[in-house]
């Protein structure tokens, strides 16, 4: 079975390598910005759980990632309810929320990565978080992203190397 993808590859106008992935939210723009900021709500979809200051230069603290060590990031800009963007173990992390005319929010996550390499796998885990927020966000019961063997990242992962999107960086709690 092949994944249904719903992320980009692409290079910024800079050109660094970054994923991009959005969707569509039947919420007000300050809900989905919630989702996206607190960090109760973070820690039901996002990697890692995240306290973030919310200030330019505000320090993130991540933590709880059965497969990664905790660590720290900065913010790089904030601006309620509409953008935040941090620093992450090399790479930036942007949100960008937008009010549709319904009275919806596009919600568009962009991982800029510090290595071509990270894409696919990185593209991979982002879709399973994402498919979190999106239970969350209809307010359904998610297991997160570390559901487990049964979360389907290697399906995505494949799937992105299929499409052609750069590979081969080590996944964390993989041999």
């Amino acid at each position: 079975m092949t994944a249904d993808l719903t992320g980009t590859y692409l290079t910024l106008d800079d050109g660094r390598p970054a994923i991009r992935l959005g969707r569509a939210y039947d919420l007000p723009v300050d809900r989905v910005w919630h989702l996206v900021t607190d960090p109760d709500e973070l820690a039901g979809w996002f990697p890692s759980r995240a306290e973030i200051e919310m200030r330019p230069g505000g320090r993130v603290m991540f933590g709880g990632d059965p497969n990664m060590e905790d660590s720290t990031g900065e913010v790089i800009a904030v601006e309620p309810p509409r953008h935040l963007s941090f620093a992450w173990d090399g790479d930036e992390v942007h949100f960008d929320l937008a009010s549709t005319d319904g009275g919806s929010t596009r919600f568009t996550l962009t991982n800029v990565l510090e290595a071509a390499d990270t894409a696919a796998r990185n593209g991979a885990g982002w879709e399973v978080c994402l498919a979190a927020l999106d239970a969350k966000a209809r307010g359904e019961r998610s297991e997160g992203p570390h559901a487990g063997s049964e979360a389907p990242w290697k399906g995505f992962y494949q799937a992105y190397v299929d499409a052609g999107v750069p590979s081969g960086a080590p996944i964390p709690g993989q041999p």
